[in-house]
């Protein structure tokens, strides 16, 4: 469970179903789903790995920096209008950071499924610095950050895997 999934639920805003940029943030919705929805939201991603995966990699690279440039401001965006430092709904961030983990790692289900569990542990565990980040980096930089930095790291788990598998 990552800090901001706390074992009470935050209550769903009914805006996550009426503002285009909550139901963004939301992850399409998937961060309404009951328990764990980081875990949804880095789901949620997986779908979009194929058409990313089509760009050459130079533009996939730059997808990587415009989703994470706007999540900045979509999170810190969605978490004012929420009042709340960072909801457990918001998954944009985790949507981002499975969209790095995934980057020049080959296609296939397979390729997601190992990606996915990687993210998610580097995501739980949140080893150092992203745990510090994620205590005392505030707003949309906040929000988005640590779940950058848990892509980075299963990014590099992950070329270790494929290295190592080549």
């Amino acid at each position: 469970m990552t800090d901001h999934e706390s074992a009470t639920p935050q209550p769903i805003p009914h805006s996550v179903w009426s503002n285009p940029w909550h139901f963004l943030a939301f992850g399409f919705g998937s961060g309404t789903l009951p328990k764990a929805p980081g875990t949804w939201g880095s789901l949620v991603a997986l779908p979009f790995i194929p058409l990313w995966q089509m760009l050459p990699d130079w533009g996939y690279w730059l997808m990587l920096g415009l989703t994470m440039l706007f999540g900045f401001w979509l999170c810190g965006k969605v978490a004012d209008d929420l009042r709340v430092h960072d909801h457990e709904g918001i998954v944009w961030d985790e949507m981002v950071g499975m969209w790095i983990t995934l980057w020049l790692v080959p296609e296939g289900w397979q390729w997601l499924l190992v990606g996915f569990v990687v993210f998610r542990v580097m995501d739980i565990l949140k080893p150092w610095p992203i745990r510090w980040i994620d205590r005392h980096v505030h707003g949309g930089v906040g929000i988005m950050l640590d779940d950058v930095l848990a892509g980075v790291f299963a990014w590099l788990a992950m070329q270790l895997i494929v290295w190592g598998l080549a």
